[in-house]
Formats: structure tokens, sequence, C-alpha cells
């Protein structure tokens, strides 16, 4: 084996997360490799929002590591050289009726004495933000701290500046089996890799990496549809989501009809760097089956009007759909698996890989060097917390 298809670090993965694991990992002057199957960001990073938002977190862990990924976004801002279109403007939170006003001012409580900045909206407010909004709408809240990124973007700007660290990169180059003696061999479709530790960050492809490894790893896709809208006027400055989007999100109940109930539809608009805009959002569990459903499409369209009915005359340009990597307790499993020492897994974001992905790279490059006082604590996030736990949809 050559030393050139020799690491110490292994990455499986070229999303966002595995990009910032092979940033944080290259910097700490460790010899590394990322494979990936395809291109850098060509499967869910590259079929998703740029949200870096608390705004949708559950307050506690959840808020924590967005906090801490939002804090090294700030710096990658400044650290790397290619611009990822880094904007950040905050994000609202609105609320559809008087019962979630009511959760959002408990919600604002619960993140202020947090020490998270979070602000109680009314009515006046969101007509200041965007006169598109519908008129009953009673208010929401908003986050300042969140931002937005261009994910592809951001994907090869960490690329360029881990290969200065030393980074190399494989792509087009699908991972076949997995094997370890005294160290791993990662056969795949453009050559052998061999390596001390090996990074699983795979998203959504994290459980067929698994069982090379005859490694059960509770990981589910769950659909999510995206559909891009042509700039006539600009409908907002910075992203919006609505309160119910937190219910579909951890499966809680709303007062809605029944087809955006089921098809997990909830209102989320991003405008891009040039005025452009996304809409979402939907959440199904129907494997990896990744065409469009137009009854979907038809039902975030349908939500979007509920907020903003003056939007009726704007041109969708396309629709795509992604994938979100789910698991049951809805955080990312980020550890080292005890069974296979040298075998690290970071996936299992859902739809947070854009916002937990700078805290997650920072975090694998810290248990691989065996830091003790880690960036957030690891207990939350252990692989072995599903030992006993059964995965249901």
């Amino acid at each position: 084996m050559s030393m050139k298809n020799h690491a110490e670090v292994a990455i499986i993965g070229g999303g966002i997360v595995g990009c910032a694991i092979a940033y944080y990992v290259a910097k700490s002057g460790i010899d590394c490799v990322l494979i990936e199957k395809n291109d850098i960001a060509s499967g869910t990073s590259s079929r998703c929002d740029g949200n870096v938002t608390i705004v949708d977190k559950d307050p506690g862990f959840d808020s924590l590591m967005s906090w801490k990924s939002q804090e090294l976004t700030i710096e990658l801002n400044k650290e790397l050289d290619l611009p990822f279109e880094y904007r950040p403007l905050g994000s609202l939170l609105v609320c559809e009726n008087d019962r979630e006003m009511q959760a959002a001012k408990e919600w604002v409580d619960i993140q202020t004495a947090a020490g998270l900045k979070f602000n109680l909206l009314d009515r006046e407010d969101l007509r200041q933000e965007s006169p598109y909004f519908a008129d009953d709408i009673p208010g929401g809240l908003e986050c300042e701290t969140d931002s937005l990124i261009n994910p592809y973007l951001f994907c090869y700007s960490l690329i360029e500046k881990a290969k200065q660290y030393g980074l190399k990169l494989q792509t087009q180059a699908e991972v076949t089996n997995i094997t370890k003696k005294e160290t791993f061999t990662i056969e795949t479709t453009n050559g052998t890799f061999t390596a001390k530790k090996v990074v699983n960050a795979a998203g959504v492809w994290a459980p067929f990496i698994g069982k090379m490894l005859d490694l059960d790893i509770p990981i589910i896709p769950r659909k999510g549809h995206i559909m891009v809208g042509a700039r006539q006027k600009p409908i907002m400055m910075r992203n919006v989501m609505e309160f119910g989007y937190l219910m579909n999100k951890f499966g809680r109940e709303r007062i809605v009809d029944k087809r955006t109930e089921q098809h997990g539809v909830a209102l989320v608009l991003e405008p891009t760097e040039s005025q452009n805009f996304l809409l979402g959002s939907s959440r199904q569990f129907v494997g990896y089956d990744g065409r469009i459903d137009i009854n979907v499409v038809e039902t975030m369209a349908r939500r979007a009007m509920r907020f903003y009915p003056k939007m009726n005359d704007f041109t969708m340009i396309r629709t795509y759909t992604g994938f979100r990597p789910w698991t049951s307790d809805h955080l990312p499993i980020v550890s080292e698996v005890d069974s296979i020492p040298g075998f690290f897994i970071a996936a299992g974001h859902e739809g947070d890989g854009i916002s937990l992905a700078t805290v997650t790279g920072k975090l694998i490059d810290e248990l691989i060097r065996g830091v003790s006082d880690t960036i957030i604590p690891t207990d939350p996030l252990r692989f072995d917390r599903f030992a006993k736990v059964a995965v249901t949809q």
C-alpha cells in the first residue's frame, strides 16, 4: 500500500459534516483523507436550505450545540479564503394563532434565561419585516444570532482550506467494503485505502457503511421537498419559519388540516444571496424514494399562502428533494464506537446538518485527539445510547 493511500484518519462522506471534520482534523496537523463517492456536496448538502439556527432548537443541550456551532461559523467566516455567503441577519419563528403565541412567549423566556438572544415580536413587528405577511398573523419571535450560508460554497471553502493543511481528497470513490485488523482497510471503486481511524460521516447512507463492519446504525432517511422561487420583489430579508415547524420536527401535536399533517408540511422561507427564495418544508418517511410528489408541492404552496397571501403571483422555478438523516431522539450520533476502537460516527443530524456541522467537526477532532474537556458534552451524542432503545418511525 502506497503512502498516498494511507492516512492516520479516513473520513467517509463529503457533505457539510464530513467537510467540517476534514477541516478541523487537518488543521490539527493530523494526516487525513476524505473519501466521497461522488463530488463534494453532491448529496443532502446540496439539497437543503442554509440555516445556521437556534430558533428551531429545543431549549437545553440542542440549543447549546447550535450556539457553539454559530460561534465557530463566525470564526470560519474570517479564517476561510473562499466566501460562502455568510449573512448574520437573525431569523424569525412566526405564529398562526394566539395559542402558538403563548407557547412562543414561554419559548422566549426559557431561551433568554439560558443566555440566548431571543425576542418576542408582535403583529406590527412582522409588518415591518415584510408587507407580504397575512394581516391576521399575531406575531412570533426572533433569534438575533441566527445566520444564513450557502451550504454548497461552505463545503468547498472548508475543503480548500483543509487541503492547505494537508488534507488528501478522493472523490468518485464509493466505499464498497471496510475491514479491520491492526488498521482499517477501505475498499472503494477508485482504489483501496488504509487508516488507523475512520469517521463515518455518510449522512443518510451511514447505516450502509456501518453494515460493512456488522454495525447497526439507527438512522432512517426522512424526505423533504424544497421549492425555488424567482425574485420579483424581495419578500423577506431573513429566514422565517412557522411555529408549526417545531411541531413537525419533534412529532408534536398540531392543529392543521389532514393534508398538511399527512405530508409533514410547515412553512420555511429562506431568501438567497440573489434574493430568490427557497420555500419548504415537508417531512416524510418513504425510504430512499427521491421522486417529487406533486401533492406535497401543492400542500407546501398552499401553506405558504396562509402566511404570505400576496405571493400568489410569484414564479416558482423548480422543486427538488433531499433526505434528512433521522434518529429517534432527534440528536445526531457523534461518537466513537466502543466495540470497534478507532471507528467514529458523525451522522444523524436530521435537518440540522447545516446548523451543527462546525461543532460536529470540532468535536470529532477533539475525540480523535483524546481531548478531555471537549467543546460540548459528549454523553447525549454517544452511539451506545441506542443499545436498548427500539427504533420506531
